[in-house]
This record gives structure tokens, sequence and C-alpha cells, in this order.
């Protein structure tokens, strides 16, 4: 037999001589890029070393430190400040480069405590507890002159072994007069976010942008810095004058000290553009300190604050920073009466010479709608029907217009909708105005002396204003020209002409009525040595009418000839006297007049 292992036996292939050359040529090639790998290793390790670890570290940022903006200034007409941004410091500390070594700690710590006064052992207290920070607030609200001798003796030569402090910049919002204007001016919430008022509608404005400090090593291994500027906020100058709100203020106070009220306001504007000069609440509140309690004192007694829940304190807080010259809105009552008369002369339907018989009361369908003089006024004229303030009259009057002109011309006054002013909350009150189509002849004959709808006192004012003004409607705004932070004018905000409300002759026969009423009328305590004044007087029962609780106003202007200040108040239940006493409105309202004209250097009348 064969043997098949034999058969399939394969002769053994050995290495030619050209076979191992190549072998022996790649080996020596694969040795060689090794030897070139480890020198070039070995090259950029050892010669090259420095100049690739300063390229490399110079690309790598080290650290960072945001630049805070500074927020636009708040100014009152004169440029007196009413809100400003200051700069404040954070001390931080580092214990981890403090404690490197007992020098640099020594010398550190009695850096430290000479120019900033703090107790050494406090200080190595704290940083031993720290001992593996790098970064540990030791003391914020720092003023400048807190620090300056600390970061003048740091940027010496003598402060080579101080080491670990580090000064955070951050800027904190001031208002001088704290309280002044608070529901106009507003405050700021976590540094940026504006809360009513001023700083609240104009936020965007007043707000900048954060800058930002880089800290990195250069190609020398020197610590570099790369800067990148904040942007400051523009300031915002208001049309308020200090003056007239300090003045507006204190008359509040003092009537409030003296009768007290649920709640009392004072507008004072300028009729011929619009301007706000002054607003005054008596729930006005400290900016410096807007959610303190001791704010809540002027609506509150302390044990309804000590029972307060969070959520029903929240609601108090919002309720004392809105504005209700703005945001509040009531029946105006007899203040309402030139509008109607006003109506009536304009589309012809009264002349100025007409008179009215007053028995008291006027009866109108089922209702027995009662004139505030119980006994009636007897016959009266035109110009006595807003000087004495009677309600009969008015109703006759708005009969003869009848609902369509009544409706019409309330419109024109802009009631029912908003002014358009340059502050937050503005109060609607549409809904609480009749449509022609839905007026009934009781809504008419109320409606005449300002019962059965709402408006706000910045509504009132303003469409007053047009009355008195030539017949010109201007949209009522607080603020009158943006600055950069520089100082330079930005944009100057003229007055607004809405619209054309009534003929300059219309004006010219209600100013002369209501001239009456200070003369001889209704609000003869607003009488003034130096100056003509008119005005009107209101009351309105506020609903439900049962509960016998009254508002009283007055609004006011002088000189009576040519507008240049009208003050308008208003005063809800008043505590220590008849609800009813109008007389209380007028007095505070003829206090701020006579001091507003004196501030703005209005010329005397030439009273006859």
């Amino acid at each position: 037999m064969v043997d098949l292992k034999k058969r399939r036996r394969k002769p053994i292939r050995r290495l030619n001589n050209a076979m191992k050359k190549r072998t022996i040529f790649a080996c020596a090639f694969i040795a060689l890029l090794f030897v070139i790998l480890i020198g070039r290793l070995v090259y950029f390790s050892v010669f090259k070393n420095n100049i690739y670890k300063r390229q490399v570290l110079s690309q790598q940022n080290y650290s960072s430190e945001t630049l805070p903006y500074k927020r636009g200034d708040i100014l009152d007409r004169d440029g007196n400040i009413l809100a400003t941004s200051q700069k404040m410091y954070t001390l931080i500390l580092e214990p981890k480069n403090i404690l490197r070594s007992d020098k640099i700690q020594k010398e550190t710590i009695n850096a430290l405590h000479k120019y900033m006064k703090i107790d050494k052992d406090e200080l190595l207290k704290f940083i031993k507890k720290h001992k593996n920070s790098y970064y540990s607030v030791y003391k914020d609200e720092l003023a400048y002159s807190d620090i300056a001798d600390l970061k003048d003796f740091i940027a010496s030569d003598k402060a080579d072994n101080v080491s670990g402090i580090v000064f955070s910049e951050k800027y904190k919002r001031r208002y001088p007069n704290q309280s002044l204007a608070s529901q106009v001016i507003g405050f700021v919430s976590d540094g940026t976010i504006g809360t009513g008022g001023i700083e609240q509608y104009y936020n965007s404005t007043l707000s900048g942008v954060n800058g930002r400090k880089y800290k990195y090593l250069n190609e020398e291994l020197e610590q570099d810095n790369s800067i990148v500027e904040p942007e400051n906020g523009q300031t915002v100058v208001s049309t308020l004058d200090s003056n007239i709100q300090k003045l507006a203020e204190k008359e509040l106070a003092k009537f409030e000290k003296k009768y007290g009220s649920k709640g009392s306001s004072i507008l004072v504007m300028n009729p011929n553009n619009g301007e706000i000069y002054a607003m005054a609440n008596s729930t006005s509140y400290n900016l410096e300190s807007p959610r303190d309690d001791k704010n809540l004192l002027k609506k509150y007694s302390q044990s309804q604050i000590n029972n307060m829940s969070e959520k029903q304190k929240t609601k108090a807080f919002n309720e004392i920073w809105k504005n209700p010259i703005v945001s509040n809105a009531f029946e105006p009552g007899s203040t309402y009466k030139p509008f109607t008369v006003a109506a009536g002369l304009e589309e012809g339907i009264l002349k100025g010479n007409e008179t009215f018989y007053c028995d008291g009361y006027q009866k109108v369908g089922p209702h027995t709608i009662h004139c505030s003089h119980r006994n009636g006024h007897g016959l009266i004229t035109l110009s006595q029907s807003i000087s004495l303030s009677c309600n009969d009259a008015l109703m006759q009057i708005a009969e003869k217009e009848g609902k369509n002109v009544f409706a019409k011309y309330q419109r024109n006054f802009n009631f029912g909708k908003k002014t358009g002013i340059d502050l937050p909350g503005e109060a609607q009150t549409a809904s609480l105005l009749h449509d022609a189509k839905d007026m009934t002849a009781a809504d008419l004959a109320t409606s005449s002396f300002g019962q059965s709808f709402n408006c706000s006192m910045i509504q009132m004012a303003s469409a007053f204003s047009s009355l008195i003004n030539g017949g010109y409607y201007y949209k009522p705004h607080v603020v009158k020209q943006l600055r950069s932070s520089s100082g330079e004018v930005v944009s100057n905000i003229e007055p607004t002409m809405v619209k054309q409300t009534v003929s300059k002759e219309t004006s010219d026969k209600l100013k002369k009525y209501m001239k009456e009423t200070v003369e001889s009328g209704t609000g003869t305590k607003a009488k003034m040595k130096d100056y003509s004044a008119g005005g009107k007087t209101g009351t309105a029962q506020k609903i439900p009418r049962s509960a016998g609780t009254y508002i009283v106003s007055f609004c006011g202007f002088a000189p009576a000839e040519n507008p240049q200040v009208l003050v308008y108040v208003v005063i809800d239940e008043i505590q220590k006297e008849s609800q009813t006493n109008t007389g209380l409105a007028v007095e505070v309202a003829k206090n701020v007049l006579k001091g507003s004209l004196k501030e703005l250097n209005v010329p005397k009348s030439n009273k006859k």
C-alpha cells in the first residue's frame, strides 16, 4: 500500500535572497521612522517646550468677570435725581491662594486689617474654614470709600506678597428722597426688573448690557486682560417737579393727620400740554425698602398686618405699590357737570342765556332723583347750574341733549378709554360707560351729574384740561426727555395733541362759569389773593347707595383766564368730618395751586 501521509507532505519553501533583502529593508525603514518620531518628540519637549507652552497657555481663558452696567437715572424736570444707581463692591477672598505660604497669609491678613479695619482673628478663622475655596464672599454692599485704600495698596509695588483678595462690582438702586412720588417712580426688583411706575414702563430704556473682563496668560506667560465694556442704560427726565410733589404730599399728610380718609390723592398737571407735575397719594411707601411691613401701616393696623398670611401680605403690598390716580376708577360726581354743559353749547342746544328752575328734585320715569340742595335752588342761570352745582338743572340739560348727543360727547372727551399715559396699570373703565342704545332715562339723568359711570383721576384731569385750554385734548405723560449715559439728548418726548373736544368759544364760557364757582359758588374756599381761579366741586355717593359713603373732590385751575396749572383732589370717605364736605378738598387744592404757581413763576393775575 502507498503511504498517504507521505503523499500529502509538501516541500518547505525557504526565503530566497531577494525576499530577505525586502524584509530587511522594511524593518529598517520602520525602525528609522521610530527614531525620527522619538527625535521630534525630544525636540518639541526639550528645545521648543517654552515656545509651544506660551502659545497654548495664551489661548486658554483662566477666568472671566461680569462688568455690570449702570441702570439709567430718573430725574425730575429740573435735573434733580429721583432714582440713581450706586456702584457697590463685594469683598471676595481666595483662601486656598492665601494659605499658599505663611508669608502670604500674614501680609494679606495685615493688609485687610490695616486698610479695612477687619479683625485679624475673624479673618484667619474664616480663611481656615474655607481653606479649599478659591471663591468665598466675605462682605458685600461696600462703598468705594470702604475699599479705596486697600485697592490703592494692592496696586502698588508694596503688595507683592498680598494675594487672594478680589473685589467684584455691582450697582444698587438708590432713591434719595425715599418715598417721594413712590407710585410714579416705582422700584427695581432683582437688580434689573422695574416694578411699577417709570421704572417698569421705561424698563428697557433704563436697562443696559453687561460687559465682561477676561483674564488669561499671554505668550510671555504674563497675566493679561481683555475687556468688553458694559453699555449703560439711558437717563429718563420726567415731567415731575420735586418741589410741587413735596408740596402735594405735605398737604395730603396734613389732611390725613387732621381728618383721615380711606384714601386721598392729588394730581397736578399742565393743562396746556399734558405734562404731569405731581402725583401724590396717601398710601405712599419707601422706595428704598418697598417690602418692609412698615409701608403697610398707612393702610392697615399692626394687628391686621400680624394676622396676614404671605398671600394676603403680597396682595396688600400690590395695593400699596399701585398708583390709584391711574389705576383706580370711581364715579366722578359733579366735577363732570361742565362736560354736560359743554356738549349742549357745542351742539347749539344751549346758548348761554338759559335759565332753569330747581325745585329740589326731578321725576324721571318711576324714579325721583334729588338735587344736592334738597330745598331747591329756585330759578338759576346756566352758569349757576355749574357754580351752585345743581343736579336738577343738569338733568334738564341732559334731557334736552338726548342720550345720543350725551354719549357722543362722553366718548369725545375720552371717557371710557385709556389715556395712554406712560405708566403701567391704567384703568380701562369702558365697561361701566353706557352706550346710547343701552342708556335709560335714569342713566342719562344721573350721568349728567357724574353718577352711574366710572372714570379714573387721570381720565378726568386730561378731559378737564381740554375744557379750559381752548378745547385741545393732550395725551398725559410723565417723561419729557431721554438722555444717553454721557448726558447727550437721545430724544425729546413732545406733547401729543390727540383731538379737539370743544371750540375755543365753548372753552372760554366754561372757564367763566367755573371762575364763578370760586367767586360765589361751591368753591369759594379756593379764592387766592394774587391769582384768579376756577374749578368744580364734586360729591359722589358710593355704591351701595344705602351705605351713605361718599367721595368728595375738587378740580381747580389758575389763573382762571389763562390756566397754567390744574390741581385735582379726590378724598375717599372722610373719617373725622362729614363725608360730603367738599370744602376740605377745595382747601387742599387751593394750597397746592398757590404753591405750584409760585414754584413755576407764573405771573400774578390782574384781578378785577
